[in-house]
């Protein structure tokens, strides 16, 4: 029989792969990390399962491809018009300042300027796939560390395209004179403008005529086309492959079929994505590892130190307090996915000798597999700092200052709900006073005449400026769990008769906030529900009251069970029989309306649908119980009553017959 090469090591891959997926789901640690370690342990370096690392090589190049193509048409430029202040500055300065330091430092240590650079792009990129999904694990995406961290990785990610241009250059395998310069970045401007061309005239009418047949089969392959098609493209004009998937993702990413295409290469680039990290980690050489364990955990830490401290300095840059630096920075301290495809790059071009490309490798892999402990650690860092260390505050004039002591009021975050607040309290003339932490947000309130401080409301000293001890109320509203439970308990320290009212995103916070100190806690992903509850049920015309005592009960029911999870018996039931023993609905009589001018007794609504007009609305005047033999008049406002199906008829009947002589 034929065999064939690879499969061994595909079914070895795949059965890892499962293993690892359920171990960390298990272990609650990102995928990636297993992967990482998967690579490490099956590798020829290892276990030795898998002999042959060309064979996932192979693999790994589509991972390569298959991950840019889908972070192209993940970029979302309404995010990032969004996040532009934190992107263009934020990243900017720490991209610019990593790699001039890393670059400095390997300099002195007698490493070449060429060497130098690529090292310091190395270790300038942070892990966007980690990163994001430690974040949303926990559920702090919003949250000011979450926003600025993917504003920063947004731009890295978008760094990579020049990156993988600028590598040949660095190595010496492409002429570094001017005129070779121009020519490659000019030849590499015309290649995404040829892409952007082709992408704007032909993927549009392709992609609709493509979605229109309805044939999902066909949606993958124009998927698998389109990623792998640029991506050859790209390489004929010597360009890399992983160039060409990217801009064909940019591309995707500004069609309006861009959710369905992405929900089709999902699982493509799952799978081999999952295969890039395991070769990496089998790049890993163990007996290397144990050899110098000592120089690899020396520069783990040299990189993790020098990444953070720079990532804190940038962070502070942007107006956020120490500690959402340091959480953010903590974060961000590791080397990224995209380090190792310039790692690969690097070694194609002469980049490396052997030692310092299983030093790149080992550190590189460690870096990412300590992300999740820094993550755990890096709250309680942040407090130790953050009690250490003053915060800058808006100066707040005698008009404010006078006004905080006579604050009825906090409102601590000036978000949607905080300025929806802030606007009736005004109109309500009721002292209040607003702490943020955004400084664009505070500088512009402060030109409207808004009582706004500059400040980080975890800070007892801010509290205070802002009046929290002759408060009354207090309202937290801002996507940051930490540091809502922290000032809930800060400020029952300071007023303990404070009325603590909290936003969260989710429900599952409830408890936790409560056990803080909160007086009330609304879960937006609670209230959400409730109100598709009760848009639904005013569709199905349900009487207000009704819908009113079922949206009280869900509220009651839904936060009663976070604190004793026995269910309430009866009360659904009694709810259930209540709202089908019949409502109550209206229904306008245009001018044009055939029912304009006849009797209740023509009309035979009754007789046709079952429900019956128990009253008629004339302007502001009322006609209750009308005989049978009263006449309608245009704009006149039927109420009838029934049950769900006789109004749903009656409506159809009516509705139906709207132009009927």
């Amino acid at each position: 029989m034929t065999e064939i090469p690879y499969l061994h090591d595909i079914v070895i891959l795949f059965g890892s792969i499962l293993v690892v997926i359920v171990a960390s789901y298990r272990l609650k640690v990102p995928a990636i990390i297993g992967f990482l370690v998967t690579g490490v342990l099956v590798g020829p370096h290892g276990l030795k399962l898998v002999h042959d690392s060309e064979h996932v090589e192979v693999f790994a190049e589509f991972g390569v491809v298959f991950l840019l193509f889908v972070i192209g048409i993940e970029l979302s430029f309404n995010q990032l018009k969004k996040l532009w202040h934190f992107f263009i500055i934020g990243g900017f300065v720490q991209t610019v300042a990593t790699v001039s330091i890393t670059t400095i430092i390997c300099i002195k240590l007698g490493h070449p300027l060429p060497q130098s650079i690529f090292y310091g792009l190395l270790v300038a990129l942070s892990s966007t796939a980690i990163v994001l999904r430690l974040y949303s694990d926990k559920r702090e995406l919003n949250s000011p560390q979450g926003k600025v961290s993917t504003a920063i990785l947004l731009f890295q990610d978008l760094l990579i395209v020049p990156l993988l241009l600028t590598v040949p250059i660095l190595g010496g395998t492409v002429s570094a004179t001017s005129p070779e310069l121009i020519t490659r970045f000019g030849g590499g401007l015309a290649v995404v403008a040829l892409t952007f061309i082709i992408g704007r005239n032909v993927l549009p009418v392709l992609l609709k005529l493509i979605i229109q047949t309805g044939v999902r089969e066909i949606v993958v392959i124009v998927c698998l086309f389109t990623c792998l098609g640029a991506a050859l493209l790209t390489e004929s004009f010597g360009f890399s492959l992983a160039l060409g998937a990217f801009l064909s993702g940019i591309l995707i990413s500004e069609s309006d079929y861009r959710s369905q295409l992405l929900a089709e290469i999902t699982p493509f680039r799952d799978v081999f994505n999952s295969m890039f990290f395991i070769s990496v980690g089998m790049l890993l050489h163990l007996d290397f590892f144990f050899e110098h364990l000592f120089p690899v955990l020396f520069l783990v830490l040299c990189i993790i130190l020098l990444k953070a401290v720079i990532l804190i300095v940038t962070v502070v840059l942007l107006k956020f307090p120490i500690r959402t630096a340091i959480i953010a920075a903590m974060g961000l301290a590791q080397v990224g996915e995209f380090s190792f495809v310039l790692i690969r790059a690097g070694s194609v071009h002469g980049l490396f000798n052997d030692y310092h490309y299983q030093m790149a490798i080992a550190s590189a892999v460690f870096t990412m597999i300590l992300t999740p402990l820094l993550f755990r650690i890096a709250p309680k860092i942040a407090a130790i700092f953050d009690s250490l260390s003053g915060t800058k505050t808006t100066p707040i004039d005698s008009e404010t200052s006078s006004s905080a002591t006579e604050t009825k009021v906090v409102v601590c975050g000036y978000g949607l709900n905080g300025r929806h607040l802030a606007r009736v309290l005004k109109t309500s003339h009721v002292p209040y006073i607003i702490i943020d932490l955004n400084g664009y947000k505070v500088e512009q309130a402060l030109k409207t005449g808004e009582p706004i401080i500059y400040g980080d409301v975890t800070r007892p000293e801010i509290l205070i400026h802002g009046g929290i001890k002759s408060a009354s109320v207090a309202v937290l509203s801002f996507p940051d769990p930490p540091a809502l439970r922290h000032s809930i308990r800060l400020m029952r320290q300071l007023n303990p008769n404070l009325y603590i009212i909290v936003r969260s995103q989710y429900l599952s916070e409830w408890e936790e906030l409560r056990d803080c100190g909160a007086d009330e806690v609304i879960a937006q992903e609670f209230e959400t529900s409730i109100e598709i509850v009760t848009m639904v049920l005013s569709k199905l015309h349900l009487p207000g009251n009704l819908i009113r005592t079922q949206s009280r009960i869900l509220r009651e029911d839904g936060y009663e069970m976070l604190r004793a999870p026995s269910p309430v018996i009866g009360i659904s039931e009694k709810v259930f029989q209540a709202l089908y023993q019949g409502t109550t609905d209206s229904f306008f009589l245009s001018e044009t309306h055939f029912a304009v001018g006849k009797s209740i007794s023509e009309l035979r609504l009754r007789k046709e649908t079952g429900a019956s007009v128990i009253a008629i609305v004339q302007g502001n005047n009322t006609l209750t119980n009308p005989p049978p033999e009263h006449v309608f008049n245009s704009g006149d406002v039927l109420v009838m009553v029934g049950s769900h199906a006789e109004i749903d008829n009656a409506f159809i009947f009516l509705e139906k017959s709207r132009t009927r002589k």
